[in-house]
């Protein structure tokens, strides 16, 4: 990760409201991640992995608060972005730790702001990274971007 960055204060706030989410809303085996979104007027929005017993149903917590956010303010752009994982039932003496954005997650993210960041592990503390960073050689329709 070539453009890593330690979290700011704000960074950091946006990792205790992804963290606050799933701690409210954990369900073994149903939702165990969560995540928050800043849009790029600051405002945040929160949510929840949909889990579901046929697995192409699921629905990741970060399309969660993407969507949250566009039903509210529409496209406002994506300043940052963070997913956590609490730990599960067997688990519990763990902590809730930021994860890596899946790949369906990671071009989402880019295809409504290629210019988002992202918090990510990078061993004992995160950091932010460029989407761009995550998503190499990303897929484009035409000559769009």
């Amino acid at each position: 990760m070539k453009r890593a960055r330690r979290l700011s204060k704000a960074d950091q706030k946006l990792v205790a409201a992804a963290k606050a989410a799933i701690r409210r809303r954990y369900r073994d085996d149903w939702q165990e991640v969560g995540a928050a979104v800043r849009t790029r007027s600051g405002r945040i929005f929160t949510g929840v992995n949909l889990d579901a017993y046929l697995g192409r149903m699921a629905v990741c917590a970060e399309a969660v608060a993407l969507g949250r956010a566009v039903v509210d303010l529409g496209d406002a752009g994506i300043d940052t972005i963070v997913a956590v994982r609490h730990p599960s039932a067997g688990e519990m003496d763990q902590a809730v730790t930021v994860v890596s954005p899946c790949g369906a997650c990671r071009e989402l993210i880019f295809d409504y702001d290629p210019k988002a960041r992202v918090i990510v592990p990078n061993g004992t503390s995160p950091t932010v990274v460029p989407i761009g960073d995550l998503l190499p050689n990303k897929y484009t329709r035409g000559s769009k971007r």
